[in-house]
Formats: structure tokens, C-alpha cells, sequence
């Protein structure tokens, strides 16, 4: 008997109403999934369709919308991910971040490819989605406890083992509505950008669990089976893609060293002697490293570290990721592998996003530094280069909003406002009041211009394939923002899949062929960039609704300065920015003087009724 709907879909999501404790499925039609495929493309629609400009951050009627996609909870690899879309805290404007890890196969084994969580709770409160059913249950016990410790109670709660359940939920820091609070699941999987954190704290939703079983239906599952080892095979033949598969994301230190985008001491320098140490391939030995994949992954990327000696001897966590190596080693001045170690997790464990808080604590650093900071102001604690004890009960103090830590929870950008005292030209943030990822982007303009540009409060566009930017001038600002522009929408589609980008990090023939054995619909690489295109520019439209300006597509004067030494000594983007923002604007169809997607940009993606939204007219 042939199966109804549409293949690699649950064929629902639920939409739950925080405020009167009712939820009611809701279902969107084929055409509308092939516009929109998933993740972040669903979840933009869904925003843009429900969520008036007026609406804040912290508005009960902000919408937190957690979507899969097509391949979630299949046998791609990495595909347990999911979306977190929503107004973000940082920006005030769209947000859009994803986590891998399990939830979102389990969300897709409960019955559904993702939520629409409105309102506001009376009580705290947890979603519990299991055997198609959801329950709300209450969380009073939960309060103050860090995403480990809730992933422990809750499993208890529920009498569920590790891995029968998968939980996302927020630490101290979202109950306090720290703005760069990060969703925190499955023991250091994080949906981090733009304060989505704050925004579930908002709500008082405390987390939201799903239930390991049922199965996602296939079309075809043989035909789904080989193009999934084929999209495998795909990754694994490019040097970086494998490299990524055997060592983790810590490899990038070795070519971050090299080209300059190290970050470290705050930009104050580019020269950080002791990179090595921070490479799987050298600390991975020594600490007893155990692979704890995600949902369906047959890579070693991730793994839990035990620390054999030293004053964190037995401390166990799990093994950070790049940025977190970069942001709590060099970019704080710390050399010691075993306490960045402990500081990503401790950041995981009270939930904030890595990179703001990475950028924050440098600033502070500096400012005591520069004596713009004293003791005093900084509750007694010695906020040196690479004191990591002080910088770890400085956290603490952030996630509950003590002392300092109540301004500091605000975000650099915020936080350097509100200090003055110069320290604003030492800090690193864009206009738009969130910070970069954990690079130094002035080795790496690709990055600075689509971060200052970006309309999600992170990454939109991203490398063009693993490796991909290693044949580009990094410093030709006209090839930079050509190539940037041009590949835009590659990485918006692949976040509407469901599915890990390190596992999709192949030609896009590749991920595509994925997509049309799972559904059955004829998919081309074209169809899959104009629906990331489509993505790009619904979420564009939305934030200049809501007031977002050209103006406010710029690096701080520290984000944007020249680097005194290293690799990229002497490279200045400013003199270049105006030139590579209008280039990358003419290629994507955007108006010059507003930004705006031009009429015909928006007639060709499918979104002419957006036209007289921005224009006044029809066009």
C-alpha cells in the first residue's frame, strides 16, 4: 500500500501555546515543503508569516520553532540535527542556529518534524514528545540546574537510559535571560547564535525531550541507503573532509595558525606559539579520548576526554570543537590544553553561546589589562591573560547575573556601551550587536563581510565545499566578495535538511542526490541554491521590516583593524569594505542604497508578494 505524504517527513509539526497549555498539529502541503524543504527554510516562513515587526525578542508572541528535515533521523550521516529559528536576543532581528546530536531523528521518530512553541508559560515548564503524543510537564524541580545535570534528572524522572531519550534545554544562564544563552542537548550539543537561549528562558521553558523510536518513511530505502554512502564517500575523498572525520574540528588550528585567522589576546597579536597542542592528533592520546558519535555517524569526530593529571586530573567533558579550543586557549591567553578543556565544557554546562562569551571575556581581560577594569569592579577577581580559575567563576557569576556578571550578560557590544571608559574600541562585535565566530576575520574577510552582512546572527553562506577557499586571494576584496556572493545559499539549504554540514561537506550534487532518493522529487542544484537564495532573502526582508539598516553592517573599529604581525601583518580590510559590500549586494540583486532585494530578485525566488511590502507598488 503506498504511503500518503511526502517521503523523509513526519508530515506534521506540533504547535504548542505556552500560555493556555494547547497544542494542535499543523501540516504544510507538498508544494510548500519543496519551497521551503525544512530548517531553516520552514522555519523562516513560519516566522515571517506569524511574527509582526513590532514583536521583541522577550514577546510572548516571539515564536521559538525548532525544525528538521527531510534526511533528520535517517541513515545520513549525522542527521539527529535540527534548527532553532526565532527572534534572536543579540540582534533583536532573526535568528537562525542548528545542533546536532539526536533530537532532531527523535523529534521525527515522535511523530514530528519540528515545533512552534508560542506564548509564555506561568510556570516552568518542559515539552516531552514520545510515542506521537506530547505532554507539558512541570519543571519547578529543574530550576538552576546546568544542561548536564538536567539531562541526568530528567532521564530519571522519566526512568529513561542515555540515548533513549534526547534532551535540549537551557542552563542557569537562560533561566537568567543572559542574552547570548545558548539550548544545550545530548551532554555538549549546542544550539548557540543569537541568544536563542534567552529567548526559551523567555517562555519559562526549561526544555524540550524527545523519545527514541518508530522510524522515518522511506520512498525507497535501497535507493536512499546508497546515496547516503555515496554523499559519505563524497566527503571522505576530499583530504580536508576526511581529516575532519578522523581528528575533529581542532585540525583547523594548524591552517588557522598559518594564514592568520588565529584569533588571540583579543587581536592583539596573531603569533601563538603553542597551536600544536591543541590538535586531536596530539592531545587525543593523552586523554583518553572515547568517540560518542551522533545520531547515525560513523565518523571519530567527537569524543569524550578524561584528563589523566594535573590540577583537572579525572575532570571528564566532551571534546571542544575549534572555536571552543580557539576562544578559551589563544583568544584568552591560555597555553594549558587540559583547562580549555574544562572551560568549553563549563560554557556548555551553564549555557551560553561559545563565541560571544569567548569575545566578552577577552574585552574584559584587555580592559583589566589597560587598567579600564580594576579589581574592584570585577568582584575581587583577577582578570588576567589565562587565569582560568578567575575567568571560570566569572562565568559563573554571568549565568546568574551577579555583580559585574549582571552587565557582562548583556554581550560585549552592550557591556562596552554601557562601560565606556574607552573600552569600547577594544571590543569585538558587529553593528548589529552580536559577535563573530571564534576567528580572526581580518585574515578572513569572507567571513567578516558575511557575519557584519548576515541577517541570522551567525554564518549564512559559509565555504563553498571543504578546502574551498584555498585557491581564493584572501586578501582581493573584488574575488573575496564575488566568490561569497555567488556561492550564497549553499549552506542556508543545507540547514534546511536536517542533517550535519561536516557530513554534507562534498560537491552539492552530492547532498542533492540525498534529498531527491529520499523524497522522490526531481532536485537539481540550481532548485537547491534558489531555495537557500529564497531562505537568504525572506529573512533579509524580514529584518529591514523590523529597522535593520545598511548602516548597521559593519565590523567594530577592533574587529576591523590591521594585524600588527603574523601571517596577515599589515592586511587592512576598511579601506576595501564599501566596495566588497556593494559587489556582493549587485551579484545577490539587492538594492544599493537600502539593501532591499530588488524586484526582480524577489520575482524570480518565488516571492513576488514580498514586492509591495518593500517597494509600495507592484513590480
Amino acid at each position: 500500500m503506498e504511503r500518503k505524504g511526502v517521503s523523509g517527513y513526519a508530515g506534521k509539526l506540533l504547535r504548542v501555546d505556552l500560555t493556555t497549555g494547547r497544542s494542535e498539529q499543523v501540516e504544510f502541503d507538498e508544494p510548500t515543503l519543496r519551497k521551503w524543504v525544512g530548517g531553516v527554510g520552514l522555519g523562516a516562513k513560519i516566522l515571517y508569516d506569524e511574527v509582526p515587526p513590532e514583536v521583541r525578542w522577550d514577546d510572548p508572541e516571539n515564536r521559538l520553532i525548532l525544525a528538521t528535515g527531510p534526511l533528520a533521523g535517517t541513515k545520513v550521516s549525522g542527521s539527529g540535527t535540527f534548527c532553532v529559528v526565532t527572534v534572536g536576543a543579540m540582534t533583536n532581528g532573526s535568528s537562525s542556529t542548528q545542533a546536532n546530536g539526536f533530537l532532531g531523528a527523535y523529534m521525527k521518530f515522535s511523530g514530528y518534524d519540528g515545533l512552534i512553541i508560542q506564548g509564555r508559560s506561568d510556570e516552568w515548564v518542559y515539552i516531552y514528545l514520545h510515542d506521537g503524543i506530547a505532554e507539558l510537564r512541570n519543571a519547578s524541580n529543574l530550576l538552576g540546574l546546568d544542561t548536564w545535570e538536567l539531562q541526568n534528572a530528567i532521564g530519571e524522572e522519566l526512568g529513561k537510559k542515555e540515548r533513549a531519550i534526547s534532551v535540549f534545554g537551557i542552563g542557569p544562564a537562560g533561566e537568567n535571560l543572559v542574552r547570548f544563552a545558548a539550548i544545550v542537548g545530548d551532554r555538549g550539543h549546542v544550539a548557540a547564535h543569537n541568544g536563542v537561549g534567552a529567548v526559551m528562558g523567555s517562555k519559562r521553558l526549561k526544555a524540550v525531550v524527545a523519545a527514541r523510536g518508530g522510524r522515518v518513511p522511506l520512498a525507497d530505502e535501497k535507493q536512499h541507503t546508497e546515496a547516503a554512502n555515496r554523499l559519505r564517500d563524497a566527503v571522505l575523498a576530499d583530504p580536508a573532509g576526511r581529516n575532519t572525520f578522523e581528528w575533529g574540528t581542532s585540525q583547523s588550528f594548524g591552517s588557522a595558525a598559518k594564514i592568520g585567522y588565529l584569533p588571540v589576546r583579543n587581536l592583539t597579536t596573531n603569533i601563538f606559539p603553542q597551536w600544536e597542542s591543541f590538535l586531536g592528533a596530539n592531545y587525543r592520546p593523552a586523554f583518553q579520548a572515547k568517540t560518542t558519535p551522533c545520531w547515525a555517524c560513523r565518523s571519530n569526530h567527537i569524543h569524550v576526554l578524561k584528563i589523566p593529571d594535573g590540577p583537572y586530573a579525572g575532570f571528564e567533558g566532551e571534546e571542544p570543537e575549534y572555536e571552543q579550543w580557539a576562544e578559551w586557549g589563544p583568544l584568552i591567553g591560555n597555553t594549558d590544553v587540559a583547562a580549555a578543556v574544562v572551560l568549553a565544557n563549563d560554557v556548555d554546562r551553564i549555557g551560553v553561546d561559545n563565541n560571544e562569551c569567548g569575545w566578552l571575556m577577552a574585552w574584559v581581560l584587555e580592559c583589566y589589562e589597560r587598567g579600564i577594569l580594576t579589581k574592584e569592579d570585577t568582584d575581587g577577581l583577577e582578570m588576567t591573560w589565562g587565569n582560568v580559575e578567575a575567568i571560570r567563576a566569572m562565568l559563573r557569576r554571568i549565568a546568574h547575573r551577579q555583580g559585574i556578571g549582571n552587565l557582562f550578560a548583556e554581550g560585549v557590544k552592550r557591556a562596552a556601551e554601557k562601560l565606556g571608559r574607552g573600552s569600547e574600541e577594544l571590543a569585538v562585535y558587529t553593528m548589529k550587536g552580536n559577535s563573530p565566530r571564534g576567528h580572526d576575520h581580518r585574515a578572513r574577510w569572507s567571513e567578516m563581510l558575511e557575519t557584519c552582512i548576515s541577517d541570522t546572527g551567525t554564518l549564512m553562506i559559509g565555504p563553498v565545499k571543504a578546502g574551498g577557499w584555498a585557491s581564493i586571494r584572501l586578501f582581493d576584496w573584488d574575488e573575496v566578495s564575488t566568490t561569497q556572493a555567488k556561492h550564497a545559499g549553499r549552506m542556508v539549504f543545507e540547514d534546511c535538511l536536517g542533517v550535519c554540514r561536516f557530513c554534507t561537506r562534498a560537491e552539492l550534487s552530492a547532498t542533492v542526490d540525498v534529498l531527491a532518493a529520499t523524497t522522490r522529487w526531481d532536485v537539481s542544484v540550481d532548485e537547491a541554491m534558489q531555495v537557500g537564495r529564497r531562505t537568504i532573502n525572506l529573512l533579509r526582508v524580514f529584518n529591514l521590516l523590523r529597522g535593520f539598516t545598511p548602516a548597521m553592517e559593519y565590523p567594530s573599529k577592533r574587529y576591523s583593524s590591521t594585524p600588527i604581525d603574523g601571517p596577515a601583518v599589515g592586511q587592512s580590510v576598511v579601506p576595501h569594505w564599501e566596495d566588497m559590500r556593494a559587489n556582493f549586494y549587485r551579484i545577490l540583486g539587492w538594492d544599493l542604497a537600502s539593501g532591499r532585494p530588488l524586484p526582480r530578485t524577489l520575482h524570480a525566488l518565488g516571492l513576488s508578494e514580498l514586492v509591495p511590502i518593500l517597494w509600495g507598488e507592484v513590480c
